[in-house]
């Protein structure tokens, strides 16, 4: 048998002892999710039931999702945010950019973004966060249509 063709046949050969290699859980559970996912759908799920009471409204604001802000440093090496930011101990957790007109000229929709990673540095647990993204959820809409938070979360 020549060299070469043996190489083939034992290329899933498991060489270090650690076992086949590959997923650890079914791409169908949970938990094969990244944080990235799992958080995505957290907003959704925080959104749905102001998107419901609130939809005519709501037709022209987009809704997303960022790992971190950006950092705008001034000439005296301090950190100044944008307006429409919402942020905990200078941090930003979301930032709502009105709707307004592109580079190119192009008109742009109003957006509410939130900061993934700020916010899960905030949250102690998964329940912790998903009362946190609706609570700054709440804070955006309501700055977005010009009422009170409670007017937006009110039932």
């Amino acid at each position: 048998m020549a060299r070469g063709s043996r190489r083939r046949g034992r290329r899933s050969r498991d060489r270090h002892g650690r076992g086949l290699r590959g997923p650890l859980y079914p791409a169908t559970l949970p938990a094969a999710r990244s944080r990235a996912e799992r958080f995505d759908a957290l907003v959704i799920e925080a959104l749905e039931p102001i998107e419901a009471r609130w939809r005519t409204e709501l037709t022209q604001l987009d809704v997303a999702v960022d790992d971190v802000p950006e950092v705008h440093v001034g000439p005296d090496d301090e950190l100044s945010w944008e307006d429409g930011v919402v942020d905990d101990g200078n941090v930003p957790l979301a930032r709502l950019v009105p709707a307004g007109v592109d580079r190119r000229g192009l008109p742009t929709r109003a957006r509410i973004v939130l900061y993934r990673r700020p916010l899960e540095a905030r949250a102690k647990d998964g329940a912790d966060l998903a009362d946190l993204v609706h609570d700054v959820l709440v804070e955006q809409i309501a700055s977005y249509l010009g009422l009170d938070p409670d007017v937006i979360d009110g039932d």
